[in-house]
């Protein structure tokens, strides 16, 4: 039996190959992630006597392609967690941690785990759009987060409070009404400069051609809280750029975050599991889409405490 070890890097490995009892078949040897390189590689391992398993540390997304193309060539892959490797064979006083002795690491595990290397099996393709599309939901949530703060703070110094005039629910598209009222007054003398009839006036008619519910007594209270400020920042067209702008990076994060949202619901709902999971108590139709997206598939987990563990 043949026990390859490959240590993955972005864009190259180390791979070794090995036999019982200490038999190199292949020294450790450099491949790129071309498919010219990796084709010629997975043509070399079949080619070997005997059967033949690759082993691999799972690195994000840098083992995706070499493990892909190595299992569609017909070879047994197995990925394994990391934390499986980091200790194995540790049993030298002086520590070695090269690309060559990883690889041979990685091929004597192989072979002392032979019988229990788990097969590497490639996910879907909805399933892996729908994790894809999770992380990168998770990242413009944080970066929506920053953006926000960043405008509140901003707003303290020209428009104090406004943000919490507003209790609107975050409507279908992603917008928020107090982002949207800030993008058209934007400094605190935009509303107090005016009398408090001609505001009424103009905030009906913003209310009415953004589609919000008009209330004359919001009205009066924004205008009661504009007049009692002091602004720190000028009304100058700076002042308007740092506001616009803000409120731009906020808005095309929301509608990103937004469009990614109904993209996992589209994709969660071709996957067979979508209505129990959606039936849950408390699952709705932000966090169903999550957990399918996390949990993956769910035939690989051999019980349900196999799953919570």
């Amino acid at each position: 039996m043949n026990s390859v070890g490959i240590d993955i890097s972005k864009g190259r490995s180390t791979v070794a190959v090995i036999r019982p009892f200490g038999e190199v078949v292949i020294s450790p040897f450099e491949v790129r992630h071309t498919d010219s390189e990796l084709s010629k590689l997975a043509m070399q391992l079949k080619s070997l006597n005997g059967e033949t398993r690759v082993v691999m540390e799972a690195t994000g997304n840098y083992h995706a392609p070499v493990a892909k193309l190595l299992h569609d060539a017909g070879l047994y892959v197995s990925v394994v967690n990391a934390k499986l490797v980091h200790g194995y064979g540790n049993n030298d006083l002086r520590r070695v941690k090269t690309d060559r002795k990883d690889a041979v690491k990685l091929a004597n595990y192989g072979l002392d785990r032979w019988l229990t290397l788990p097969k590497y099996i490639p996910e879907e393709d909805t399933r892996l759009l729908l994790k894809n599309c999770y992380r990168q939901y998770r990242q413009y949530s944080k970066v929506q987060t920053l953006l926000k703060n960043n405008l509140i703070s901003l707003l303290d110094t020209v428009f104090p409070n406004v943000n919490r005039l507003f209790s609107s629910p975050i409507r279908g598209d992603g917008s928020e009404k107090w982002v949207d009222f800030v993008a058209e007054f934007w400094h605190y003398r935009c509303v107090s400069e005016k009398s408090e009839r001609a505001f009424t006036n103009k905030y009906q008619r913003w209310c009415r051609k953004h589609g919000y519910n008009f209330s004359e007594a919001k009205a009066h209270t924004i205008y009661t809280e504009a007049s009692g400020h002091i602004g720190v920042m000028p009304k100058s067209e700076t002042t308007k750029l740092l506001v616009e702008q803000a409120v731009a990076q906020l808005r095309a994060t929301s509608a990103a975050l937004t469009a990614l949202k109904h993209e996992m619901l589209a994709l969660a709902a071709q996957l067979p599991e979508y209505p129990i999971v959606m039936g849950m108590f408390g699952v709705g139709p932000t966090l169903g889409p999550q957990l399918i997206a996390e949990i993956g598939d769910v035939r690989r987990f051999y019980s349900k405490k196999a799953l919570v563990a």
